[in-house]
């Protein structure tokens, strides 16, 4: 009984260290925490905006556009819920993903490790991964799976470096693992290769005891599991016959409109090409964690007790990579996932640093504590040292185009907006409105619907109020009025901000 109860209080501490640690971690890591003055990210903006709508009462992919999946918009829903004109909402829902990193992280580290040293190892792995160009500027959709593939990563590696080949892999996790996967594909469907070649390797492990039957019955089970997070959106669209919406806002604009999958694309020989030099540049710009990822998989490798166990690692690590850049698009941010192998470097760099660990004098649970608390200060001071989000924190508000726009964007009772030329600005999230267009900004899609429709909107003059980056069209100026503008400046690019009103009478 007293080691129940020892064990549950030190399961109560670790839980707590987890979410201080991913508190700490975040604060200066993302822009969507208190100490910058915004998040004006596009893409992070599109999500509010989506989110907000969601909660109104509007269906995603029919009444306000963009093409993520459905988790990702409910999880800033949440996020609008908490907080309605700002991004602290988005802040905390950080914190939450990123103490799940770091649980699943200390469970990856404890299969090599010490629990103490993975405890102290685990806010640096975070860290490294975090401070690098590839979290970019915080509240990715990337970001957001980041903790379903760290848990896949600890139950595909608890099992082959324990259980393989003496033991089949139980149904639990083989189930667990496939609604992790149902999860991604809801969020964001690039990182499903992970879970691709997470089944087929378990697939192996029955083939190779024999057992056809249960390589069948184990991908039913996982395919079974990943059905479950589709329910609940297929209910939704399904009692709103928006089934036929849901599949092309999601799954046929990113592979046949967004990627170039559609048969025009480059050959086999040139796409393999184009992949191994884009691997070369996302190792390049990533190379904090990048320094842990290939010496960890590399030891991961060659360590295992069969050739599955030592093959699997390299089908994860593949056929992620694959499932992102096989389309041809690439963004800084898209490289995010590969990130979840770093806990491989940090373990093994720990076992070589365990032994002379032990030989200094103090053991006990204070010396373990006051190790994992250091740890997490020098996992703070590496994303302060290392992040490129740092310098914006010395941003004002009242410098800020958004902030001045609102002022006059809320001169107006209940205002409507449309934002054209570029991705979501932020004035809708800064200003607390509700999208009431369908295409609500200007999409970077090649289809035809979006100008021509967003003109209508301008030529009809649907929204009180419409922000316009860089160029704007004629038609504009028979029913609108400019009544601001400013310039801005976004990772070296200089952009030019319009805010046009809608004329009285």
């Amino acid at each position: 009984m007293l080691e129940r109860a020892s064990r549950e209080k030190r399961d109560y501490l670790a839980a707590a260290y987890f979410i201080a640690a991913a508190f700490l971690l975040m604060l200066p890591a993302t822009r969507s925490s208190f100490l910058y003055p915004c998040n004006d990210w596009n893409d992070a903006n599109s999500y509010f905006s989506v989110g907000k709508a969601l909660f109104n009462g509007k269906m995603p992919y029919r009444d306000v556009f963009d093409q993520k999946g459905m988790y990702l918009y409910f999880f800033y829903g949440l996020a609008w819920l908490a907080s309605p004109r700002d991004f602290l909402g988005v802040f905390f829902l950080e914190v939450i993903l990123a103490a799940f990193d770091l649980a699943g992280i200390c469970r990856i580290l404890s299969l090599y490790v010490k629990k103490s040293t993975a405890l102290c190892a685990s806010p640096l792995v975070l860290a490294v991964v975090v401070c690098s160009r590839s979290f970019y500027w915080g509240g990715s959709a990337e970001e957001v799976c980041f903790p379903f593939l760290v848990w896949g990563l600890y139950f595909s590696l608890a099992y082959f470096q324990k259980g393989y080949p003496h033991e089949e892999m139980g149904w639990k996790v083989i189930f667990t693992a496939g609604i992790l996967a149902g999860m991604v594909a809801n969020i964001k469907f690039t990182s499903l290769g992970f879970f691709f070649g997470w089944m087929m390797c378990v697939a192996f492990s029955f083939l190779s005891r024999k057992d056809f039957f249960g390589a069948v019955r184990g991908c039913l089970v996982f395919l079974l599991g990943m059905l479950l997070p589709f329910l609940p959106w297929a209910v939704y669209f399904g009692i709103r016959g928006g089934l036929y919406e849901w599949y092309w806002g999601y799954v046929h604009i990113n592979v046949f409109v967004y990627s170039n999958l559609n048969g025009e694309g480059p050959g086999f020989f040139q796409r393999v090409y184009t992949l191994s030099k884009l691997l070369y540049w996302v190792i390049r710009t990533n190379m904090v964690y990048f320094a842990f990822v290939i010496p960890g998989i590399l030891w991961q490798a060659g360590k295992g007790r069969t050739w599955l166990g030592r093959f699997h690692i390299f089908a994860l690590s593949f056929f992620l990579f694959l499932g992102i850049y096989v389309g041809g698009s690439e963004l800084p941010y898209y490289a995010l996932p590969l990130g979840v192998f770093t806990p491989l470097g940090f373990a093994f760099l720990g076992q070589a640093l365990e032994g002379a660990w032990d030989r200094f004098p103090g053991a006990g649970g204070f010396r373990r504590w006051m190790a994992a608390l250091a740890a997490l200060a020098l996992g703070v001071g590496i994303i302060w040292a290392g992040s490129m989000n740092i310098p914006h924190m010395r941003e004002k508000k009242e410098d800020i185009f958004l902030y001045k726009f609102r002022d006059i964007v809320w001169q107006t009772p209940d205002p409507t907006l449309l934002n054209i030329g570029c991705l979501d600005a932020g004035l809708y999230t800064v200003c607390g409105i509700v999208p009431t267009c369908r295409w609500f900004q200007t999409q970077t899609l090649a289809i035809e619907d979006v100008l021509t429709e967003q003109e209508r909107y301008i030529r009809e003059g649907l929204t009180d109020y419409i922000i316009a980056r860089d160029s704007f069209p004629e038609v504009i100026w028979e029913k609108y009025q400019l009544v601001g503008e400013e310039p801005w400046q976004q990772e070296g690019i200089d952009f030019t901000y319009y805010l046009f009103r809608r004329k009285q009478g």
